[in-house]
């Protein structure tokens, strides 16, 4: 029985003692070197970039009315109003728009704290989030592996990846969907160990508070994109599969009809209600006001039989969520920087957030052509290492029964995969945002084979220690080359050139 709770405990705390020590210095060093770049500069481009162009004026409009309104009609060139002290650029009718309200009630808190027009402030709330996912993605893989050099490899991959940087830097939705998934990716990991520490101890019941907080953070990323609902749904497979892995290995007769029945029911009922009430709620604005769109459709369209049942304010949103939906599926039209997602983890067709090409003497450009240039594209010896990884974590998953291999694949299959069900509309790879944590830590799966088990000869460990720091300084001097074409440094056409090495990455 010692054996069976050893199994489900792990090492004594006090042996990791000095390993979580160096462990959260080194995920605390890299989450402010992370910060201080992703806040450097962060008001420049001083316009209004890509979809930016969307997201910002709505979130004002949330501010100031509660729900997103239309611009007005007789308003040329509202974008240049909006960043030139002229943020009310809202007519009286309600605007339609395709997605929830909570990332851009976040992106509003920026604006409150720095001014609606001042471009640092659209895009505070994404550096700070941006920064945190840092810290967060080191705290999952210390829980995960409880090794300090690949938990700060996890966060120092995030930290210096192109990709996530570049969003990091940029008023859009994706990076809060990102950010309320690893949250709850956290929240569970933290379950888990609560979890099995339980069981171990022979507790029959209690509380599963980090889940109830999962269900809170999956709420929130699906109130801010609908594609939460695929992370909802295989994190909360995810944390049943876990319970009815501990209770397996504390030797349980029927231990996989006891999970469901103790753990898989249960924790349905904490995870999806708590998190519908939280996208409900999301809606607030919507909801204790008369101006959103099709806020009073009910009253024009009475209810018939059971459907007299659900009070007027939800038939509405239902109303307005089937308009969405409709909106989401039929979405079909040529964009220069649209990409299948069977491409985005080769960093196929990145896209192009910002481009200006400056002449000689504008801008400070002293040779005959420049550039200022922001695009999504990841550190290649990321991505394309992730991408190969892949194949080696699966197999970890499929056949060596790995539950660390299956955390790490679970934000892929959610963030990922369901986008090949709709290859036919216009999709982009910085929608790839969303399960960038998770594709660290496929990487970082492969660098603990690299680095090698406790067990294995000291100098076998400090050469696999080698690789992985090795491997480490190659991202970040792939990240420091290429620093210039996601933050909009100026850049003579001539150097542009050598990074843009590829036709598709322009």
């Amino acid at each position: 029985m010692e054996s069976l709770r050893a199994r489900l405990l792990g090492p004594a705390p006090q042996a990791l003692a000095r390993q979580r020590r160096i462990a959260m210095i080194g995920i605390a060093l890299v989450t402010v070197a992370g910060g201080v770049l992703r806040l450097w500069r962060l008001g420049y481009p001083t316009r209004l970039v890509f979809d930016e162009t969307y997201y910002v004026k709505q979130a004002w409009s949330l501010a100031l009315y509660g729900t997103e309104m239309d611009i007005r009609e007789d308003l040329e060139e509202p974008d240049e109003l909006f960043t030139q002290g002229t943020p009310d650029v809202f007519g009286d009718s309600a605007d339609y728009v395709v997605h929830p309200p909570m990332g851009k009630w976040m992106i509003s808190l920026g604006q409150l704290l720095l001014g609606p027009g001042d471009p640092a402030g659209w895009r505070l709330a994404s550096a700070v989030v941006g920064t945190l996912s840092i810290a967060v993605l080191g705290l999952c893989a210390w829980l995960i592996w409880k090794n300090a050099l690949l938990a700060i490899s996890a966060s120092l991959l995030l930290a210096v990846d192109g990709h996530h940087y570049a969003q990091s830097r940029i008023g859009l939705l994706d990076i809060f969907l990102m950010w309320w998934a690893l949250l709850a990716f956290l929240f569970l990991l933290l379950d888990r160990e609560h979890g099995r520490r339980r069981l171990a101890l022979g507790a029959r019941w209690s509380m599963r508070w980090w889940r109830l907080a999962a269900g809170v953070a999956l709420g929130l990323a699906v109130g801010t994109k609908w594609s939460g609902l695929f992370f909802l749904a295989v994190f909360g497979l995810m944390t049943v599969w876990w319970d009815i892995g501990a209770r397996r290995a504390v030797g349980e007769r029927r231990w996989f009809t006891s999970a469901v029945v103790r753990d898989g029911i249960p924790a349905f009922l904490l995870i999806v209600p708590t998190a519908l009430l939280t996208y409900l709620a999301t809606w607030t604005g919507w909801f204790l006001g008369d101006r959103g769109w099709k806020r009073t459709w009910a009253e024009d369209n009475p209810a018939t039989g059971l459907a007299g049942l659900v009070p007027d304010p939800l038939r509405s949103l239902w109303a307005y969520h089937q308009e969405q939906m409709n909106f989401h599926v039929g979405l079909a039209n040529e964009h220069a920087w649209s990409s299948n997602p069977w491409s985005w983890t080769v960093q196929w067709r990145p896209t192009l957030f910002y481009a200006e090409w400056p002449k000689e003497g504008e801008k400070g450009c002293e040779v005959a052509d420049c550039v200022e240039y922001v695009a999504s594209l990841g550190t290649i010896p990321l991505w394309w290492a992730a991408t190969l990884g892949l194949f080696i974590v699966t197999f970890q998953w499929l056949l060596g029964r790995d539950w660390r291999a299956g955390a790490a694949l679970s934000g892929i299959v959610a963030g990922w995969l369901p986008w090949f069900l709709y290859q036919t509309r216009t999709i982009y790879s910085f929608y790839a945002v969303a399960f960038v944590p998770w594709l660290v830590l496929v990487v970082v799966s492969c660098l603990a084979l690299v680095l090698g088990r406790e067990s294995d000869p000291l100098r076998r460990r400090r050469w696999g220690a080698v690789l992985v720091v090795v491997y480490l300084t190659l991202n970040v001097a792939w990240f420091a080359w290429y620093w210039p074409v996601h933050t909009a440094v100026l850049l003579p056409r001539e150097q542009w050139n050598i990074r843009m090495f590829f036709d598709f990455w322009n």
